[in-house]
């Protein structure tokens, strides 16, 4: 579904990227952990073409997705949910979510779609006709997470959802996410810190360090792997 291929991107002729390689099968879920500084937030923006290319090639479903205007990505059915949630404070929950399955055009899913946002994240749906600028800041994560999934991407992308958030609230936002890949069939890619959690969910993952993936494998290849082991899961 998605292949990066050699995939560099340079700041101020620094490289954040450097030859980047990975692939993101339907109905998988990836997850690319790393330090901070690693790369991971520039790898999302090159996807979703917010950072130009200076060298490789991203595909999606065969397209070449790095000559497309960014804006034209979400109409492949790429969902990108940032990091720092970016939510619509002014609005309320309710009104933010349905923002999120405008591009459907089709009442019966987006009902649906609604009906499972509400259902995965319960902190949601007691406080749908609030603002959002008013939430805790992890209901607003899962306002964003839950904003990202109602358009029925082909992908979702998640970046950093765990920042800054206590964790029984990161367990809730991670089971949540299980559950969208595995009772929802979801094609998921993440990134992020925390990487325990990222790579027990996973089917497969990458490890990222100065902008270069150094280590990739299955879930069980890498929850084996002494060296991660040492570096990210403090055993």
């Amino acid at each position: 579904m998605l292949e990066l291929d050699g995939v560099e991107v340079r700041y101020n002729g620094l490289r954040a990227l450097r030859g980047v390689s990975l692939e993101v099968r339907a109905g998988e879920f990836v997850a690319v952990i790393g330090p901070n500084g690693a790369g991971k937030t520039t790898l999302f923006k090159a996807i979703s073409g917010t950072v130009a290319l200076s060298g490789g090639t991203i595909r999606f479903d065969g397209r070449r997705l790095d000559r497309m205007p960014p804006a034209r990505r979400p109409h492949l059915g790429i969902a990108h949910v940032p990091e720092g949630r970016q939510v619509f404070g002014e609005l309320t929950v309710a009104d933010n979510l349905l923002l999120g399955t405008e591009a459907l055009g089709r009442r019966g899913e987006a009902a649906r779609n609604l009906d499972l946002a509400y259902a995965l994240f319960p902190p949601l749906a007691a406080c749908r006709r609030q603002q959002a600028g008013t939430l805790s800041g992890g209901q607003q994560q899962m306002l964003a997470i839950g904003r990202g999934f109602v358009s029925s991407p082909r992908l979702l992308m998640l970046d950093e959802p765990s920042m800054g958030l206590a964790p029984a609230v990161v367990e809730a936002i991670f089971d949540a996410v299980r559950k969208l890949h595995r009772e929802q069939g979801m094609t998921i890619l993440i990134v992020e810190q925390r990487a325990i959690e990222a790579i027990e969910s996973c089917d497969r993952g990458y490890v990222l360090a100065t902008g270069e993936v150094v280590v990739r494998g299955t879930r069980e290849q890498l929850l084996a792997n002494t060296e991660i082991r040492g570096a990210y899961l403090g055993a």
